[in-house]
């Protein structure tokens, strides 16, 4: 039976369980579970991470942990009862482990790395709590490490600020929301600044001496000195190193280590050194021989010094190489380290160019025992401690020391009868009263124990030495008396033996006889002469004499003179238990001397504070010893000692002897009747404050008054004890009286030098610290009420000291800081003093960072949940006091300008907070009741409104993002909670006093603005916090935004008609809310808009306003970035958009007002949908097509559907921009046209805009006009430009602007010049589909075609797209989709190259046009693309596939021409039609023909820089021709069953045969001006191109042309030869006749320049612009891969079993190998000739490269005119090179049958056709009846000619005209808008067009032409009339 469970109610799962039994629950190792039931060794529960699936699993899988219980029951709630630490330890990681996998994927590897870390470091931590086996402090710091981790990777991961008190979490509902502020400011500060550390410490390690010529020990000795004061600042650092250079222990860490201590922030600066001197251990001599002498002696060796500042960057100084200077001049030595750092060290020697003294160094901050917990390895390796020269900066209590340092510092001797002088020694011995000397008392620095005796280094031949050597002497205060030091003075001889010879001696004694030490100072110590075998060891015979020059001075001149001989020394005493001053021992004597007593205690003053501090207890006994013996007589003098000694301790340097003073007060201090003469003497002091003139000394006793009421109150504590209470009446009278003095003396106002005032604060300063001493002896209430009286009694005047003023707030805060103010019953009598000062300052706006800190600690007494009834009656008088105030002060520091100081902006930032805390307290607080006082106290509307609105305001700042910092999630919720509860106070108010005839707008409109952005806080988006955040925040506080949603709705429905007030400025803030993706709050939103549309329709009868307002927002959210996947689900379709609420659309089609509502929702739901697109795109990082044509789309929508101007004027700004980024420079030309447009040429004032100025709109259009002449000539679209500079030279000319005329001229000229000059590259041109429904609105199920970049070929361009798309998917043929790929869930992209076919052919076909000029009209204006599709229709003839073969041609109409304002267009319609295998004939040689005829019109007029591509394509043609490719289509067409069973294609076949004998025509001039031109080294192919054209005439039955009946002329685009350009041309017949040319109707234009895109491998006939092919054969037709085919199968590039379409008989070519054949071929498969072939160069192998290797421009001949053209290329002359069987020259197996005629031809056999061109005219290569298109030819010979001149300027693209030239077809300008019928019209710029002008236009032209609509039943599009320009609309003043 199942049993609900008790004790077992929390869990950690130890083993995974699987759940598979009936209700089981599946967990993981880890999971924590609640258990609700038990039954036989099963629970029931649930897992935490998922509390909604409860199911059973085996109790001994889980492992049980102690918990309490919240709401027992149903709805009970586990809270597991370990440390906090803990808890949030297991939470944190468990965030962690998911974000930790994140930044793997984000590739952020080193947060990835550093993260893992620190977790497992946690882990670690987490342990060894776990354990329980850590000692307290342990414990302490373990939980420090942690929180101070978790912190820092909260940080790195944008997580939130934990607010923490001793490293637990604390809940924001336990705690005061001034105490929470407090926390979070002292976290968030703690990481912001470090805390300055005010002690230091300098690490040092000495590495080694790098010296060549060392051979001898080393001492090494560094110090710290102050070059300002020339004095060492520390003791000595002393080290000894080996012969090596090495320390002589390295095994001891201490002896080479230390630390110098204790060094405060003043010492921290560049002229603290440190200097290293150094001793050498040996002979006299550094070069003496060994066995000069046997002794060794300390020598000077060096010196090195490095400025502190170096290491004041805080880096570490490893292996730091400092210089060592030797010393020449041993007299210098003592200064040597000075010379060096005033940078006079030329006067030194270095000790080698590679010498130095390798240390390490590193400066340490904090105070010492932080040190060694930070860098434990440091003290635990050893350490030796050098401590400063005397006292740290703060002398701590219980800090024994005793030492007395003596510097030896010079000495002046006699020679003592030697010629030289003496090489003198010092030893020195401390020698104790009994006459031995003590042993080991003597330290020659840290590092080095101390030893018994010192020995001074010598200096050769030296009477002055100075040696400046410092000692400490650590000696015990009891050795001290009696004990002297002796100084005995050494000659050392260099002789030999090397004696040293004793010659005098110094003594110097400890202390003096009447108890005093040797006083600190320099002493000049007699030397007294002596043998050298005298015995000093009988100090007896000494100590009698005397020892210093100074005490001869007085006593004996003449013994003075006697001495001429003196050693100077300097000693400095650092002792806390011996003193050098005699009136501090007389003093503490002072009973041995009664009568001196008045003059010791005057003299306590002068006596230095370390003596005072050094006997403080004794001095205070002594103090009171004389207080008791006569009060009358010393009172007064004791008191002022008293004062002097406790100000003493105030000195931050004796601070720390308080605690002395207490302890002596409360253990030693036994003065029972002191209180009385305190008491008096002190009320006399202040009974004179006001009439005495100096008050200096008054002020020094009141500053003292602590402690002078310390020992008030224990005096007076001790006599009650001794008494048992007696005199207490008394005592309290005195002590009111004391009182009554002060209130008087405060309520003085200050009237002449503020003396009085100084006062006055200094008493305030000290006075909150008496209020515990009182609470020992009276009540509390007594004591509040004392307080209160004196507080009270201060000038309330604010105008008085500004001074002053601060003191009496501090002393408020010290009052409310202090224990009295925390018990109630004194609080409650204290309070109303505390408000009322501060409500003064607060009003004048002064002193606001006391104030804030006071009013904090006023809050944090007051607990969340205090509901007693003093509790309640405080925030009464709070409110009533402060509450007003506050919300002004708030106002105001918020309002103001932030203060550029860094320092300043902080206290700023800081005194706003805590401002903003204490609101937040108090609302907090308030309950019902105090809400209803609050508003009733309001005596007037016009009151309740201020104060509503001012609170309103005030809570629109606090939810400011920049209130809080970003971490500080904790407090924006308290925050928000407080202020949603204070608004649903607040609001019923709002309902009572401010609707129906009292309606405010001002005041609603606050409330449902603050409404509003409350809702919208980034704190408040739940959707964006982990799951684990998310639960917690719910817990607490709920979903704050539903709840305001609610109240929005219901304040809403409370405004009955004055809702209209507030359409439609609300539209715009509700619809940001309904953005929300929170369901409750959309349900509670949405009904708002159906109310807002009803009363606006009910107004005014429409929606505009709204609809207007909605629009803007829309698009203002959009720029915020709201935009998200979210909003796109939520308005895709119209139902979403309004939630599961009854959907608005529904609502509205139940109004009278249905069709304009729906229509509005349809709107609004489009441009939300282009919105989301164009957010989406926007996010993007660079400028793609996306981009661009989301702005265009959104663009056109404002322009079509919105008619919103500013909006549309606004995007086509934006587009221009991406333009220019992405350097489109011609598309931003067009797009900023549309401004253009709008703007006429007047002098209408123009308001700021954008970039622009203030200025007319002439001077707008006139910048507008040069910007885009500007970008028309960067795009090379100069054409366009020309005519702009026109249109703005006549605006110039009008105004008799001439100088600006004449700069328009001439650029316009420059535009010209550059049409001539400059290469221009013509664009391919791709149509581009894209399917299914994960496209952008934009692009969804359509197609465009778009406009490639510069050398962009097909492969790069579906490169580009599928980068664009990544998710795409391509699809591998150009069949129309099905509807599944429309509906699928997924991107599908079909591309494939289009041809441009120009809008007219006049320029085109304009004889004499150079090519220049027709390159931009065959690729500019373009509305109409083509793509031939080949396929197979009925059976396919295996022997002549051409029978069969049919091309379906795709026409493309695109809505706009390009180029215009995108790249690309969107197709509007679709033209398909299907090419009979006749017609595609036809084509395929009206194209070779035009080809041909234009390479040789630019070989004859120079064009081509070389001959090649003329070489290849007659090479391509005769090759083809000869190889029996035309037999194909003689077979196919000219047969009799053909005929008779197409009798309609009678003319088609006459043109074809005119086609044929007219390429033959062309082929034999081709020839002769190929000759011409032919350089030597191709005569060779030149000849045999010559003999294979008879051999194809022979094999096609042409003999004679002149036997021919009337076929076409050769008419050649830029006149053949041209002189001879408007006369007949030369006749190719030797009879001359001009042959008229007839077309056939079905002539198509050109198709040289297809690019096919192989999209599937099965379907290889699909294959763009392809005419000619077979659809299934593999044999035969099988696609060739090419630089501009791209199959976009996984490989991406077409099949590669690829041959030639043409019979297999006709494929080879006699010159080339199979290689370099499919070469050839593949560069047919180009969409069009390209430009510059040197840019696509292709492989070419030797043989090829053999053959061209030699064709160079240098070697084209020019062209004579006067020849005849038979004498260009005559055929009788190469009938001898005729060979009767071609075989030799050709890969073919049999030879090349002759051609037969039909037997059904009407005509002569001379008349058969021939087309050596039949193939090859469709760039996919799949006949080589003709390879050399002119993608071929170009681009072959620059592969194979080497060394031929630089790349060919490109030629036109050929292609013949679509129908027959009409000559009322006028050219179309360069840039012209077209209106289009039968569609929508489309926002295209105008200002191009120019009216037609009768005479004859110059290029370029200049006519208005129209583009004519396309029929929908087909037939030929006719030219409408001129559509004239519309006027002008009158723009709005952009």
């Amino acid at each position: 039976m199942w049993i609900p469970t008790e004790h077992e109610k929390y869990g950690v799962v130890i083993a995974g369980f699987r759940g598979t039994i009936p209700y089981g629950l599946s967990l993981e190792i880890g999971d924590t579970v609640q258990i609700l039931e038990k039954c036989d060794g099963w629970y029931r529960g649930f897992a935490l991470k998922n509390p909604n699936i409860k199911g059973i699993f085996p109790s001994s899988y889980v492992h049980l942990k102690n918990a309490c219980v919240k709401n027992k029951g149903q709805f009970e709630m586990v809270i597991p009862t370990e440390d906090s630490v803990i808890t949030e330890m297991t939470s944190t990681l468990r965030d962690w482990g998911t974000m930790w996998k994140q930044l793997y994927v984000r590739n952020e590897g080193d947060l990835f790395h550093r993260l893992w870390h620190i977790m497992n470091e946690i882990l670690d931590l987490r342990r060894q709590v776990l354990v329980g086996h850590l000692t307290h402090d342990r414990m302490k710091d373990v939980k420090r490490h942690i929180t101070a981790r978790l912190d820092w990777g909260n940080e790195q991961l944008g997580l939130d600020l934990v607010p923490r008190k001793e490293y637990a979490m604390v809940d924001p509902e336990d705690i005061s929301i001034t105490e929470l502020y407090r926390l979070m400011e002292h976290r968030h500060r703690k990481k912001d600044t470090p805390v300055q550390a005010s002690s230091h410490h300098l690490f040092v390690q000495m590495k080694s001496l790098m010296c060549s010529n060392l051979g001898e020990e080393l001492e090494v000795i560094f110090s710290l000195f102050d070059s300002k004061e020339n004095r060492p600042i520390s003791e000595r650092f002393f080290l000894r190193l080996n012969r090596n250079g090495l320390p002589k222990a390295p095994d001891k860490p201490e002896r080479h280590c230390s630390l110098f201590v204790d060094l405060g922030s003043s010492e921290l600066r560049r002229d603290i050194y440190i200097t290293v001197h150094i001793i050498r251990i040996g002979r006299m001599g550094a070069g003496e021989k060994k066995n000069a002498c046997n002794v060794q002696y300390r020598r000077p060796f060096g010196c090195a010094v490095l400025s502190i500042a170096d290491l004041l960057t805080g880096e570490t100084k490893d292996d730091l190489i400092l210089k060592v200077y030797m010393c020449n001049t041993e007299s210098e030595w003592y200064q040597i380290h000075e010379n060096i750092i005033k940078k006079l060290n030329a006067r030194y020697n270095l000790t080698g160019s590679n010498a130095g003294l390798a240390v390490s160094l590193q400066l340490l901050h904090g105070d010492i025992e932080q040190i060694r917990r930070e860098y434990s390895s440091v003290f635990s390796h050893g350490v030796s401690i050098t401590r400063k020269l005397g006292f740290s900066n703060i002398i701590m209590p219980g800090e024994m020391r005793n030492d007395l340092y003596i510097t030896v510092e010079r000495g002046e001797f006699e020679k003592g009868g030697k010629s030289v002088a003496r090489n003198v020694e010092v030893t020195m011995f401390i020698v104790e009263s009994s006459g031995q000397a003590l042993k080991d008392f003597i330290s020659f620095g840290s590092g080095e124990p101390p030893a018994s005796e010192y020995h001074s280094f010598v200096l050769y031949h030296n009477n002055s030495p100075r040696w400046s050597e410092l000692l400490k002497l650590p000696i015990p205060v009891d050795k001290f008396r009696g004990a002297h030091i002796r100084f005995e003075f050494r000659h050392c001889s260099t002789k030999e033996k090397g004696e040293k010879k004793l010659f005098g001696f110094s003594f110097v004694p400890l202390m003096q006889e009447d108890g005093r030490t040797l006083p600190d100072g320099t002493h000049e110590l007699i030397v007294h002469k002596c043998e050298e075998n005298t015995n000093l060891l009988d100090t007896t015979r000494y100590l009698k004499l005397p020892f210093s020059k100074g005490i001869l001075l007085g006593n004996n001149t003449q013994a003075m003179k006697a001495t001429k001989e003196s050693f100077w020394i300097t000693s400095f005493l650092c002792s806390t238990k011996l003193t050098q001053n005699g009136d501090m021992l007389d003093l503490l004597k002072w009973r041995t001397h009664p009568d001196k007593i008045t003059g010791c205690l005057s003299k306590l003053k002068e006596i230095d504070g370390s003596e005072i501090v050094k006997f403080l207890q004794d001095t205070l006994d002594t103090l009171f010893g004389i207080l008791d013996e006569n009060s009358q007589k010393y009172g007064s003098k004791v008191f002022d000692s008293l004062v002097h000694i406790i100000n003493l301790l105030q000195d931050s340097k004796f601070h720390h002897f308080k605690p002395v003073m207490d302890t002596y007060i409360e253990s030693h201090f036994a003065g029972a009747l002191a209180y009385r003469d305190l008491i008096k003497v002190l009320k006399w002091y202040v009974d004179r404050i006001t009439e005495a003139e100096r008050q200096e000394h008054i002020q020094e006793v009141l500053k003292a008054q602590e402690y002078i009421f310390k020992y008030i109150v224990q005096s007076r504590r001790l006599f009650s004890l001794a008494t048992g209470g007696q005199n207490e009446d008394e005592f309290r009278c005195c002590i009111q009286e004391l009182l009554m003095s002060v209130r008087f003396f405060l309520s003085q106002e200050s009237k002449g030098s503020g003396a009085l005032s100084q006062s006055q604060a200094v008493f305030l300063s000290s006075f909150p610290a008496v209020y515990s001493e009182l609470l020992k002896l009276f009540d509390v209430r007594e004591v509040a009420n004392l307080v209160q009286d004196t507080l009270g009694s201060l000038p309330t005047i604010v105008h008085v000291d500004d001074s002053l003023q601060a003191v009496k707030l501090q002393c408020i805060g010290k009052t409310v800081e202090s224990q009295l103010y925390t018990n109630p019953d004194s609080r409650y009598i204290l309070l109303p003093v505390v408000l009322h000062h501060l409500h003064m300052h607060l009003q004048e706006q002064k002193d606001l960072i006391i104030c804030a800190r006071i009013l904090s600690n006023v809050f944090c007494l007051i607990k969340k949940n205090s509901s007693e009834k003093s509790v309640l009656e405080e925030i009464d008088v709070i409110v009533a006091s402060l509450l007003d105030i506050l919300l002004r002060t708030i106002l105001e520091i918020t309002s103001r300008p932030q203060p550029s100081s860094s320092t300043i902006r902080l206290q700023f930032q800081d005194v706003t907070g805590e401002f903003v805390a204490c609101l937040l307290s108090l609302l907090r607080q308030m309950t019902d009741r105090h809400y209803q006082q609050l508003l009733d106290s309001f005596s007037t509307k016009e009151d309740l409104r201020d104060f509503l609105l001012q609170i309103f305001t005030v809570f629109r700042i606090l939810i400011r993002p920049e209130m809080f910092p970003k971490d500080w999630t904790v407090m924006r919720l308290v925050a928000n909670n407080v202020i949603i509860t204070t608004v649903l106070y607040l609001s019923d108010a709002l309902r009572k006093n401010f609707l129906n005839e009292n309606f405010d707008y001002k005041i609603w409109d606050s409330y449902f603005y603050l409404a509003v952005i409350f809702i919208n806080q980034l704190c408040l988006q739940l959707e964006m916090f982990t799951t684990s955040k998310k639960k917690k925040v719910l817990e607490k506080y709920g979903d704050m935004r539903v709840t305001m949603g609610c109240e929005i709705f219901s304040m809403w429905q409370n405004l009955g008609e004055h809702k209209l007030h507030f359409i439609p400025a609300l539209i715009g803030p509700f619809l940001e809310v309904t953005l929300i993706p929170q369901p409750d709050l959309r349900n509670v939103m949405i009904p708002i808009f159906h109310d807002m549309m009803d009363w606006e329709q009910r107004r005014s009868g429409n929606f505009k306003q709204v609809e207007a307002k909605l629009i803007d927002k829309l698009d203002s959210l959009m720029s915020e970035g709201k935009g998200d996947e979210t909003y796109r689900e939520l308005f895709n379709s119209i139902i979403p958009l309004f939630g599961p609420y009854p959907s608005l659309l529904k609502k509205i089609e139940r109004e009278t007002w249905r069709e304009s509502g729906v229509s509005l929702i349809a709107t609004v739901t489009r441009l939300m949908e282009r919105l989301l697109d164009y957010r989406d795109c926007m996010k993007m990082g660079e400028v793609d097509g996306k981009k661009i044509g989301c702005t265009v789309s959104l663009l056109n929508f404002y322009k079509t559907e919105l008619n919103k101007e500013e909006m549309y004027i606004r995007y086509i700004h934006k587009l221009y921009d991406l333009h220019l980024k992405a350097q489109n420079f011609t598309e931003a030309a067009y797009t900023l046209l549309l401004y253009d447009e709008l703007l006429e040429w007047s002098d209408r004032p123009l308001r700021e805009f954008l970039t622009y100025p203030m200025q007319t709109e002439w001077q707008r259009k006139e910048h507008l006009h040069l910007a885009i002449i500007q970008n028309f000539d960067r795009g090379k679209c100069w054409e366009n430009g020309i005519i702009l500079c026109r249109k703005i030279a006549e605006q110039y000319e009008s105004y008799y602007d001439y100088r600006n005329l004449s700069k328009m001229r001439m650029m316009e000229a420059s535009l010209y010049d550059k049409i001539m000059d400059q290469q221009r590259l013509e664009p391919e041109f791709f149509r581009v589909g894209f399917y299914g429904k994960k496209f952008p609105f934009f692009l969804r199920n359509k197609e465009f075609v778009c406009r490639g970049h510069d050398y962009e070929r097909l492969e790069a361009f579906q490169q580009r797209m599928l980068n664009e798309f990544p998710h795409a998917i391509a699809m591998q043929h150009a069949n129309q989709p099905d509807e599944t790929i429309f509906q699928a869930e997924a991107q599908y992209l079909q591309i494939y190259a289009v041809t441009p076919i120009p809008e007219s052919q006049e320029v085109l076909q304009r004889e004499g046009v150079p090519d220049n000029i027709k390159s931009f009209y065959k690729v500019n204006h373009i509305w109409k693309f083509r793509y031939d599709r080949p396929f197979h229709k009925g059976t396919k003839d295996k022997e002549n596939e051409f029978k069969s073969l049919w091309v379906e041609r795709t026409s493309l109409y695109l809505v706009q021409s390009l180029p215009g304002i995108s790249r690309w267009f969107e197709v509007e319609k679709r033209e398909v039609i299907e090419m009979s295998p006749l017609e595609n004939a036809i084509e395929v040689l009206e194209n070779k023909n035009q080809q041909l005829k234009t390479l040789i019109s630019q070989c004859q007029t120079r064009q081509m820089q070389n001959i090649n591509p003329l070489t290849m394509c007659l090479n391509g043609v005769i090759d083809a021709a000869v190889n029996g490719g035309v037999s194909r289509y003689q077979e196919a067409f000219f047969v009799k069953e053909y005929i008779l069973s197409h009798p309609e294609d009678g003319e088609k076949i006459t043109r074809l045969r005119e086609l044929m004998l007219e390429q033959a025509q062309i082929l034999e001039f081709g020839l002769a001006v190929h000759e011409k031109f032919v350089p030597q080294d191709m005569r060779p192919l030149h000849k045999k191109l010559v003999d294979q054209f008879f051999v194809m005439k022979s094999s096609l039955g042409i003999q004679e042309f002149s036997a021919c009946i009337q076929a076409s002329p050769v008419h050649f685009p830029n006149g053949s030869p041209r002189v001879c350009r408007n006369s007949a041309p030369a006749s190719m017949s030797p009879d001359g006749t001009r042959v008229i040319p007839r077309r056939s109707p079905l002539s198509y234009p050109a198709v040289n320049r297809y690019s096919s895109s192989s999209l599937s491998s099965q379907a290889s006939a699909e294959v763009s612009n392809i005419t000619g092919q077979s659809e299934s054969s593999d044999e035969v037709f099988n696609m060739q891969p090419s630089p501009s085919t791209s199959s976009l199968s996984s490989t991406h590039s077409a099949s590669p079993n690829v041959t030639s379409s043409a019979p297999s008989s006709a494929r080879a070519s006699p010159l080339l190998s199979d290689k370099h054949k499919h070469s050839r071929e593949n560069s047919c498969l180009s969409p069009r000739e390209r430009p510059c072939s040197a840019i696509y160069p292709t492989p070419v192998e030797p043989s090829q490269r053999l053959l061209f290797n030699h064709i160079g421009e240098g070697a084209l001949p020019r062209s004579d005119p006067n020849l005849s053209a038979p004498e260009k290329a005559s055929p009788a002359r190469h009938t001898t090179a005729v060979s009767p069987s071609p075989a030799g020259r050709s890969p073919m197996k049999g030879s090349v049958q002759s051609f037969t005629p039909s037997p059904v031809e009407y005509h002569s056999p001379g008349l058969i056709s021939n087309s050596p061109v039949l193939s090859g005219s469709y760039s996919s290569g799949i006949s080589s009846l003709s390879r050399c298109s002119t993608s071929e030819t170009s681009g072959f010979e620059n592969q194979v000619n080497e060394q031929s001149a630089p790349p060919v300027v490109p030629g036109p693209s050929y292609s013949a005209p679509e129908e027959p030239v009409r000559k009322e077809s006028k050219t179309p300008p360069p840039y012209s808008v077209y209106e289009r019928t039968l569609r929508r019209p489309v926002p295209l710029p105008h200002s191009l067009s120019i009216p037609v002008t009768s005479e004859p236009p110059a290029l370029p032209p200049k006519p208005l032409a129209t583009r004519p609509s396309h029929l929908e039943n087909g037939t030929r599009r006719t030219d409408p009339a001129p559509r004239p320009r519309p006027l002008p609309r009158k723009v709005s003043q952009l």
